[in-house]
């Protein structure tokens, strides 16, 4: 099945999630979401999705960033944003422990404000422990883009979208964002 992704504005996405136990975690219903999600993923395309996008309010997104994606991006591109395949998996109650003091900006997007980008800052490097789909312990080491990942998915569990992080005057549509050379930042902020 796939669904319909939420647009801000739904008061979904702005609540905080509920976490799952072992248990719940187990049940069909939960696996059934998981792999509905990962094809409503794949649909639109992205590189993640949490629940609240799809109107479940649960501590649970799936992650995958395709070597589809990074084909035709110039190695410049992929080398600045420190962007490399990342493997299907998934993130239950995740919770970032730490995070560097280093600091990045990059234009980001979101399946749920679909057709617009703005400059969001994030950290460069994130520790992050959660939950697989079978309700084992993990931990990821993530820099680069799967950092920024991670950071934009933990937010939409907590509530939050990229607009609560970014630079305001760097939004835009992504049609202007292609046609004026990937907007720099305003100054004036």
């Amino acid at each position: 099945m796939r669904f319909k992704i939420v647009q801000a504005g739904d008061p979904v996405l702005r609540q905080v999630a509920q976490s799952l136990t072992t248990g719940e975690i187990l049940k069909e219903d939960v696996q059934r979401l998981i792999r509905d999600m990962r094809d409503t993923m794949h649909d639109a395309p992205g590189v993640g999705l949490a629940a609240p996008q799809v109107g479940v309010s649960i501590q649970l997104a799936v992650i995958e960033d395709q070597e589809a994606f990074l084909k035709n991006l110039p190695a410049q591109e992929l080398e600045l944003k420190g962007r490399g395949p990342v493997p299907f998996h998934v993130l239950i109650n995740p919770n970032i422990v730490s995070a560097g003091d280093d600091k990045v900006e990059f234009h980001e997007g979101c399946l749920s404000l679909s057709g617009f980008s703005a400059l969001v800052p994030r950290a460069k490097s994130v520790r992050v422990e959660y939950l697989n789909e079978h309700g084992e312990p993990c931990v990821a080491d993530a820099t680069g883009w799967y950092a920024r990942i991670l950071q934009h998915e933990i937010d939409h569990l907590r509530g939050g979208l990229y607009i609560d992080r970014m630079q305001s005057r760097t939004f835009t549509t992504l049609e202007n964002w292609t046609r004026y050379g990937k907007v720099k930042p305003v100054s004036g902020e």
